[in-house]
């Protein structure tokens, strides 16, 4: 049985926050660009690039990353067959904001940012995340956070988004039950 601990405008209001937080940390909007992980984090990034869009009147670059290709979960071979990470405009010099939805044991965060650093050297990399539920097992630490929701290992946390399934919510579910 999942529960639902955030709803589709509490998801609205954590990331119109997370991007007034991310215009002052970044004191403006001058060399920013998202960086939305796929699937969920580049929905996200979208979003908040809209939110700039409104309160700042400017346009910044957002793009989607696959980091199939740097999991270490994977075997070469299907490392390999996903060597594209979808990056389409050049990196170096800007002030990133990699965004996901869930940050957990922090490993799809290190794979991704490996994949940033293969192609170009950017100023900086904040690090934006939708939900920070605890378990690290890699020492990262997000820089803007929608909420943060202690679980136990055998929980789940399932955010649901509206591009993808139709609905916007964030659930939590023992085991691995489908929200």
């Amino acid at each position: 049985m999942s529960k639902q601990v955030f709803d589709g405008p509490g998801i609205k209001r954590a990331l119109m926050r997370m991007t007034y937080e991310v215009v002052e940390r970044n004191k403006g909007t001058d060399q920013l660009a998202l960086v939305g992980i796929k699937t969920r984090g580049w929905y996200l990034a979208q979003r908040m690039a809209a939110n700039l869009a409104k309160i700042e009147q400017v346009q910044v670059p957002v793009t989607s990353l696959d980091i199939t290709a740097y999991r270490d979960d994977l075997t070469h071979a299907e490392k390999q067959a996903a060597s594209q990470t979808g990056l389409d405009f050049d990196i170096d010099g800007k002030n990133l904001v990699l965004v996901d939805d869930v940050l957990y044991s922090g490993r799809t965060i290190r794979a991704a940012m490996d994949a940033l650093m293969d192609h170009g050297r950017p100023a900086r990399i904040y690090l934006a995340i939708l939900v920070d539920r605890g378990h690290r097992e890699l020492p990262i630490r997000p820089d803007f956070i929608g909420k943060n929701i202690p679980t136990a290992k055998t929980e789940d946390v399932q955010v649901c988004l509206q591009e993808v399934d139709h609905r916007d919510g964030i659930f939590i579910a023992s085991g691995k039950e489908q929200a």
